[in-house]
C-alpha cells in the first residue's frame, strides 16, 4: 500500500509540473488606426482578414498598437474567446489605445492600469519633444491552470521626439520596478519606434532579453516589421518588439515575423512579432 501511495504522490507531481510549463503565445501588433484616406487598405476592408490572422495563430495574448475605439470594438466582437484592456490615450474611450488582448479561459487578470508618458505620467498628458500623447498600458496576469502570474507591458513609442521615446522607456522600466516588487517575469512589448542599433534599444538589452537573440528555434521571417502596406518592396525596417525581463524562468522557443498576405495586401501596415515561450 505504501508502494502504491509513493506512486499516486508521483503521478500527481508530474501532472503538476506538466500544467506548471504550459506554453505560451504572445504577439505585438501594430493594427494600424482606422483611417478612410488608406482606401483600398482601410480598416473596413481589411478588419476581417486581420480577425482571421489572429483566429488562425490563437495568441493567448496580443498587445496591439494604434487601436482606435471602434477597432477595439470590431475586434472583440470579432473575437469573441478574448477580453481586453487599455484605453485611449486622449482618455476612456478617446483615441488611438493599446489595448492587452487575452483569452479568458486561459487568463485571469490581476490588476491592469494606463499611464502617459511624460512628466505627469497620471495625468492625460504629452510628454517631453512627442507629437502625440502617449501610453503605456500594463496587467499582471494569472494563469487559470498553472497559478503561475507574470505582467505585460504594452505601449508605442513617439514617431517624432527623440527625447519622448528615450525617457518613455526609462519610465516604463522604472514602473515595472515600482510594480513587481514580488519580481514576476516581464514581458515588455510594443511598437518602439526605434531600429535595433538606436541607444535606447542598445541601452533596453542590457536590462531585459530581446526575444529574438534567445529563441531557441531561428528566428523565421524578415527582420523588418515595417511593410508601410508595401508589397513590391522588402521589409527592413525592425521597429517592433517582444522583450522579457532576464530573471523570467521563460524560455522563449520560437520567434516570428508574420507576413500573411491576401490577394497582395496585408492585414496592417506593420506584421505582428509573434513569440511561444514555456
Amino acid at each position: 500500500m505504501k508502494t502504491d501511495k509513493r506512486i499516486w504522490i508521483l503521478i500527481i507531481l508530474i501532472l503538476g509540473s506538466l500544467s506548471y510549463s504550459q506554453n505560451l503565445k504572445l504577439m505585438s501588433y501594430n493594427i494600424r488606426l482606422d483611417v478612410a484616406s488608406d482606401g483600398q487598405n482601410a480598416w473596413p476592408v481589411r478588419k476581417d482578414f486581420f480577425a482571421s490572422q489572429i483566429q488562425f495563430y490563437e495568441p493567448d495574448i496580443m498587445g496591439v498598437q494604434e487601436a482606435m475605439p471602434n477597432q477595439v470594438l470590431d475586434l472583440e466582437q470579432m473575437l469573441p474567446h478574448y477580453n481586453q484592456v487599455g484605453i485611449g490615450r486622449e482618455g476612456e474611450g478617446k483615441g488611438e489605445s493599446s489595448n492587452i488582448f487575452y483569452k479568458k479561459e486561459k487568463l485571469k487578470v490581476i490588476t491592469t492600469n494606463t499611464f502617459w508618458l511624460s512628466e505627469t505620467p497620471d495625468a492625460i498628458s504629452k510628454g517631453w519633444d512627442a507629437a502625440c500623447h502617449r501610453v503605456c498600458t500594463f496587467a499582471l496576469f494569472q494563469d487559470i491552470t498553472s497559478k503561475r502570474k507574470f505582467w505585460i507591458f504594452n505601449t508605442h513609442l513617439d514617431h517624432i521626439g527623440e527625447q519622448a521615446r528615450a525617457n518613455g522607456i526609462k519610465l516604463i522600466l522604472s514602473k515595472i520596478e515600482q510594480y513587481n516588487t514580488d519580481q514576476y517575469p516581464i514581458v515588455f512589448m510594443g511598437d518602439f519606434n526605434l531600429e535595433p542599433n538606436d541607444k535606447s534599444i542598445v541601452a533596453l538589452k542590457m536590462q531585459m532579453n530581446d526575444a529574438s537573440e534567445i529563441s531557441l528555434q531561428k528566428p523565421f521571417g524578415p527582420n523588418g516589421t515595417f511593410n508601410n502596406f508595401e508589397f513590391d518592396k522588402p521589409v527592413t525596417r525592425r521597429i517592433d518588439y517582444i522583450f522579457i525581463s532576464k530573471n523570467a524562468k521563460f524560455e522563449v522557443k520560437k520567434y516570428a515575423v508574420l507576413t500573411d498576405s491576401k490577394n497582395f495586401r496585408y492585414p496592417s501596415d506593420h506584421f505582428p512579432v509573434y513569440v511561444e515561450i514555456k
